[in-house]
């Protein structure tokens, strides 16, 4: 089709949630106050790992590593929609768009593989105990860390990069930030390839890991049942915090991505957006917090000596 009758868009309009301007007064609360718990709780994670010489193990590295991601991921979203929430002004700039885009997909993508790489970390940590110590050494982490950032780059943000899409008029998308199948209705020609790439990338960013992770957990699994019963508690223990968030993260994002791009909704798609990109990275530090003993015993320490302080 030929581009000669479209009009080149500068900005794009985000229609949010609603209309009515007291919902808007109710959601800019509640996204408010999930956004404030978001920065506490993930802020406090990485403060206690910091603190706390028996948690600089590789497991709260990586834990550090995602609590890192989700303030990126919920920073690059939340404070531009509590603006549009409260203005009369919903308009995005491209470049802004843009950012914001490249910035989802990153973190996003990441996320993913990271929560593969923790998946691997508690597989060597009871499957191989006694190569752990070599194995996920704090050289082999640190590179491993940097290897996700490249992969998840070249992978999600560089193909974009290399050959960007045109959009054109309307130029008003029926979400609250600029996603991938919401901003990809704009384009100013229907690329077949385009369906192929979201795809490609869905399959690699969320079905692989997702594999991946639940094959590792089997093999761990089969271990724990071999191992008497006073230490299989304590093995679990170690794993129901992680597979806690994997079902909450990807399963929301299998059910955002994997279908026919035909029968997508955008109403649809931004209300399952909220739960994995505003409402998960507030509840992992919860998670965490929940199942692990010395992060509740360093939690109460603080307290204890911020009470102490005041009085």
């Amino acid at each position: 089709m030929s581009l000669e009758n479209k009009t080149m868009i500068t900005e794009i309009i985000l229609l949010g949630f609603s209309a009515d301007f007291r919902t808007k007064v109710v959601l800019f609360v509640v996204f408010l106050v999930i956004y404030v718990a978001t920065l506490v709780g993930n802020y406090l994670i990485i403060i206690i790992i910091i603190i706390n010489p028996h948690l600089r193990t590789p497991m709260y590295f990586f834990l550090c590593i995602l609590s890192l991601l989700d303030l990126g991921n919920s920073s690059s979203v939340v404070p531009r929609m509590l603006y549009h929430l409260l203005s009369a002004q919903r308009s995005i700039s491209l470049g802004a768009c843009t950012l914001q885009f490249y910035t989802i997909m990153l973190m996003g993508g990441t996320e993913c593989l990271l929560l593969a790489l923790m998946a691997y970390d508690r597989y060597v940590a009871i499957c191989r105990p006694l190569r752990y110590p070599v194995v996920m050494r704090w050289s082999v982490c640190y590179r491993l860390t940097a290897l996700l950032l490249i992969i998840s780059f070249f992978l999600f943000v560089f193909p974009s990069l290399s050959s960007p899409m045109a959009l054109c008029n309307p130029n008003r998308v029926n979400h609250y930030m600029c996603e991938l199948l919401a901003i990809i209705k704009l384009a100013c020609v229907h690329v077949r390839s385009s369906e192929v790439s979201i795809l490609v990338l869905c399959f690699t960013s969320i079905l692989l890991p997702f594999v991946y992770i639940i094959v590792t957990y089997g093999c761990i699994i089969a271990a724990v049942l071999q191992i008497k019963s006073a230490g299989r508690s304590k093995a679990f223990s170690t794993c129901t915090s992680h597979i806690s968030v994997v079902a909450l993260y990807f399963g929301t994002g299998m059910v955002m991505y994997f279908g026919s791009s035909s029968d997508y909704s955008t109403s649809q798609g931004k209300y399952i957006s909220v739960f994995y990109n505003i409402v998960c990275p507030m509840l992992n530090p919860i998670i965490y917090s929940l199942n692990n003993k010395e992060v509740k015993e360093t939690i109460k320490k603080l307290c204890i000596s911020s009470i102490s302080m005041t009085s």
